[in-house]
């Protein structure tokens, strides 16, 4: 980021160069985590100052400037004819790292010495098979024991249609997809498979802002077990709308998500998994690298996972053990094994543990006050974990992929958190495209001209010519804001993106709960050790986003021939 800055220097701080559109402060690219406003005046513009006289102000506010209109038509035609020279301006700006580290909060790697893991989506890596398992397993249930129709059994799981990070209104009935700032995206909101339009949230929720009462009525969708959770609920709903049935949309939700927690509670999806591993896991022999590079660095390290053993001890063989040899076992790596830790309750209960016998699969009735090499353990809480490992807040960094049930407590706990998001990998890609870089750019050349159209004119001196401007820029930008939506998923769009160009909500959880993020644990190999891990000095948004800067118009009107 700070190189874009050293590439288009900005005439002066965004802070100091701010104004707010007559649409709303919520308007524009890139919110920062402080301001909810992002629409930016150029630097030719006059910025308003606490001396300036109020009556002035209002005159030059009011005013309708056809010479300002004129010029930023000008502007918008100039930058229309220079839009072909996008790609060759472009190579100036930096690309992200699909394999990054990327920083909410500063991290000094040399303090942590204690390394906690999740299991699944963390350490473990999953084909995409493995959504249709879950989805067609939670499908029979449904039908066999929740007496569903039987023409639900021909669904299928569709990989094009849900992202991680959604919500779900269990009262209304609607798949969300919510930005930073709580609001529903205009394009983001489904009943079934219908994506609804602005009118018609409007009328469901009278704003697409969601209020404090509203949201006691959401569930996220946080982690990646939820995307088949979240299509079969969009295909029910969509057979009772189709099939004009009467039905509760909190039932569809309680159904589907019971039906979702037995596959995996009963082991129907591990038992799945198992059976053909080499369809659902991906073998990973950078993991082994890491986790032995841990080791060899006097650093501890523990597994933390709410699965029985037995299915992590299968995963982790077939994952690893081709590699460490037939005479190592994977459990030599971690000084501590927890299965079936309940989180998030895991954090705040007081359950003891107890020592699981994996021959005999019993538990022990002995008091657990310490954890011994080569033992496994159930259940148990933080509060007794810290007390026998003595292992303290801020030297201990924790890795998982579910923002509330991995990540919240141990936040809160004071020890540090990475996030695992497993498609920030593909999404930077796409990101680093030539032909997304292209749209996005002109994304923000439209958007600072739609700034200082906002900024120019009243709202209630608005002429022909302005509307007539207005019109055009509105539906450049819609081109853009489709065809960036279209490269990341066809109905929700980007994970960490809304169409509107807003972080969402998904992308607020992880600032709020990550300290740091990436796509898998073992990108740390790529940073030494003792590395100190730094927030960008400039961030505006998510670290990973590239921000086109304000100047980039300027300069490419300015090398219009």
């Amino acid at each position: 980021m700070a190189s874009l800055r050293r590439l288009f220097p900005l005439c002066s701080s965004s802070i100091n160069r701010t104004t707010f559109s007559a649409s709303g402060a919520r308007e524009g690219f890139g919110g920062s985590f402080i301001r909810g406003y992002s629409v930016i005046a150029s630097c030719e513009q006059t910025v308003l100052r606490p001396h300036d006289e109020v009556g002035s102000v209002a005159a030059d506010t009011l005013a309708i400037d056809d010479d300002e209109l004129t010029k930023i038509r000008c502007e918008f035609d100039a930058a229309r004819k220079s839009f072909h020279k996008i790609p060759e301006a472009l190579k100036e700006m930096p690309k992200m790292n699909p394999n990054g580290i990327y920083v909410n909060k500063n991290i000094r790697l040399d303090t942590i010495q204690v390394y906690g893991f999740d299991y699944d989506y963390t350490l473990a890596h999953y084909s995409a098979n493995l959504q249709s398992l879950i989805y067609d397993l939670a499908k029979e249930h449904m039908v066999n024991e929740l007496r569903y129709p039987e023409v639900c059994m021909e669904f299928k799981y569709d990989p094009t249609f849900p992202i991680r990070g959604l919500s779900y209104d269990k009262s209304k009935g609607c798949l969300l997809k919510l930005d930073f700032f709580g609001s529903i995206e205009p394009d983001g909101c489904y009943y079934g498979h219908r994506k609804l339009s602005k009118n018609e949230i409007e009328e469901i929720y009278g704003t697409r802002h969601i209020g404090r009462d509203q949201a006691r009525g959401l569930v996220g969708l946080m982690d990646f077990f939820c995307l088949s959770e979240a299509c079969l609920i969009a295909d029910i709903v969509q057979h009772f709308v189709d099939a004009k049935l009467e039905f509760d949309t909190c039932y569809v939700y309680e159904d589907v998500n019971r039906a979702i927690q037995h596959v995996h509670r009963s082991g129907l999806v591990h038992r799945g998994i198992l059976a053909d591993p080499h369809r659902y896991l991906v073998k990973n022999g950078e993991l082994l690298r890491f986790l032995k590079m841990l080791r060899e660095k006097g650093k501890k390290i523990f597994l933390l996972t709410n699965s029985p053993y037995y299915f992590v001890d299968g995963g982790m063989r077939f994952m690893l053990e081709e590699s460490l040899g037939y005479k190592d076992s994977w459990r030599e790596l971690f000084d501590v094994v927890i299965a079936k830790a309940n989180k998030p309750e895991f954090y705040t209960s007081e359950h003891p543990f107890r020592c699981y016998d994996s021959e005999k699969d019993t538990l022990a009735f002995t008091k657990v006050d310490a954890f011994l090499p080569n033992k496994i353990y159930y259940h148990g809480c933080l509060k007794s974990f810290l007390q026998i490992t003595k292992w303290n807040g801020p030297e201990v960094i924790y890795f998982g992929d579910h923002l509330f049930s991995d990540l919240r407590g141990p936040s809160k706990a004071g020890w540090r958190t990475a996030a695992i998001i497993h498609e920030l990998e593909s999404e930077i890609r796409i990101q680093n495209e030539d032909s997304y870089r292209f749209e996005q750019a002109k994304f923000h050349i439209i958007q600072e001209l739609l700034g200082k159209l906002h900024s120019t004119v009243a709202h209630s001196q608005r002429s022909e010519t302005y509307k007539s401007l207005f019109e055009e820029l509105n539906v450049e930008r819609q081109k853009t804001r489709s065809m960036m939506k279209k490269m990341f998923n066809r109905s929700f769009g980007a994970t960490f993106l809304t169409d509107t160009g807003q972080e969402s909500a998904f992308a607020y959880h992880i600032h709020q709960y990550a300290d740091v993020y990436t796509s898998k644990p073992e990108n740390f190999l790529f940073y030494p050790h003792e590395a100190w891990l730094h927030v960008p000095f400039d961030i505006k948004i998510m670290p990973h986003h590239v921000k086109v800067p304000p100047t980039f118009v300027q300069k490419l009107i300015d090398i219009t021939p």
